[in-house]
């Protein structure tokens, strides 16, 4: 777009007519004239010719009870024209001119901001459009503006920033919807609220929070049947990509036993994952095509966070076929080596996401069954985790073999009373 373009000398001519004191019908001129504009303008003189129609009706010859219905006119027309560059410059100089006097033009001023914001969004500029975004008064003596108003444009401004990656700036401003979503009674607002924060948590990582929100979302009648669906496939996404233990076995749960989830394609890995089944890597890299960038990030060890999650879960699914298994047999099983499925396992047994004790002098782990407690274990070391699982093994043998003892005796007494009699009684 050429910022230097002139407007056309017919347009330009018109309004020197319409300046002019001698006209009279100064308003029915000027929407002619707009018309006129929009309707015959070429591509190249288009944002011209709205430039200097814009000046004109904001300029020095029209009072404000004249220019502001004129004013109103030029934004629903505006809002129609299908060029965002052209929404953008013609736009930006608009609201340049309204800027001294933006009190006079509040409703005016936050619609074009609004067309400026939306326009900046289809040429992908998410940054632009949250920046002008953030300019809309929220806080009038002019005009009443709602708690909905409000969650409105300070929601527009996350999805920006969610769109650009920046999960910080959004949580700013989804901090400010926070405070008021008590008073809004949009159900609209209300569900990007929600959407927003699942979004934030996904991007922080919280899976285990975004799952929760996303499956609420999808739960919900006003959302259309395929984005409830899209919901649920979110859901289950982060739910997979969620530490393994007990907190994501429980999510898991809910997920799997929701009718509609054989529905979405990822059914079959939270199917496995659920019955704690070991995943292939044929069936990981079919999953990982249908992730999100920041899904696919690298943590601090270099692997992905699915990276990750799968070994854990592997790791949890061997737990339930293995009483023992020696470390290096365990890398095998889980694709990596020796030490690092030891580390692994030494970090989620410390969590409390998996029960049982490494022994580091045999190299062996020993799974001790059933849930982890979900509790961490930082203080105890693998030596007495060790000891105490073989004194409590001792502990159950021994009372096996006392109660067996007194089983059989009361047998020996209630058959041959005469034997028991003479041999057994002390």
């Amino acid at each position: 777009m050429n910022s230097d373009a002139q407007a056309s000398a017919e347009v330009t001519a018109a309004l020197r007519e319409l300046e002019s004191p001698s006209t009279s019908s100064k308003t029915s001129g000027y929407n002619e004239l707009l018309n006129r504009v929009i309707d015959t303008s070429t591509p190249e003189t288009l944002a011209p010719n709205l430039i200097a129609y814009v000046e004109s009706i904001l300029g020095d010859t029209l009072n404000q009870i004249s220019s502001k219905p004129l004013l109103i006119s030029f934004v629903e027309k505006f809002r129609t024209i299908k060029d965002p560059d052209v929404k953008i410059e013609v736009g930006q100089r608009a609201l340049d001119l309204l800027q001294p006097r933006v009190v006079l033009y509040e409703e005016q001023d936050t619609q074009l901001k609004e067309i400026v914001a939306d326009a900046h969004e289809a040429n992908e500029d998410f940054v632009s459009s949250a920046k002008i975004l953030q300019t809309i008064t929220l806080d009038s003596s002019q005009r009443a503006i709602t708690a909905d108003d409000k969650a409105k444009v300070w929601i527009h401004i996350v999805r920006c920033y969610l769109e650009e990656d920046d999960p910080t700036s959004a949580t700013t401003y989804l901090s400010r919807v926070k405070n008021i979503i008590h008073d809004v009674s949009d159900k609209t607002a209300r569900l990007n609220f929600q959407f927003s924060q699942a979004r934030i948590y996904d991007s922080q990582r919280a899976f285990l929070d975004a799952s929760a929100a996303y499956h609420s979302i999808s739960s919900e009648t006003i959302v259309d049947e395929e984005e409830r669906l899209q919901a649920l496939s979110a859901a289950i996404k982060c739910a997979v990509l969620a530490p393994a233990g007990p907190q994501r076995g429980r999510t898991l749960a809910r997920l799997y036993k929701d009718d509609r989830a054989s529905q979405v394609d990822e059914y079959g890995i939270l199917e496995k994952i659920f019955l704690d089944r070991l995943l292939t890597p044929e069936e990981v890299a079919a999953f990982a095509a249908k992730l999100e960038p920041h899904q696919l990030a690298k943590t601090s060890d270099g692997s992905t966070v699915l990276d990750k999650a799968v070994l854990e879960h592997n790791l949890l699914a061997a737990s339930r076929l293995y009483s023992n298994i020696g470390m290096a047999q365990l890398g095998e099983l889980l694709n990596v080596d020796a030490e690092r499925a030891e580390n692994y396992a030494a970090q989620m047994i410390e969590q409390g996401r998996l029960a049982g004790h490494i022994d580091q002098i045999t190299a062996y782990i020993y799974f001790e069954g059933g849930e982890a407690s979900g509790k961490k274990n930082a203080t105890t070391s693998n030596l007495d985790r060790a000891v105490g699982g073989e004194l409590r093994k001792w502990d159950d043998n021994v009372r096996s073999l006392a109660e067996e003892v007194e089983r059989i005796t009361t047998m020996i007494q209630s058959r041959h009373p005469e034997f028991y009699a003479q041999h057994m009684v002390v």
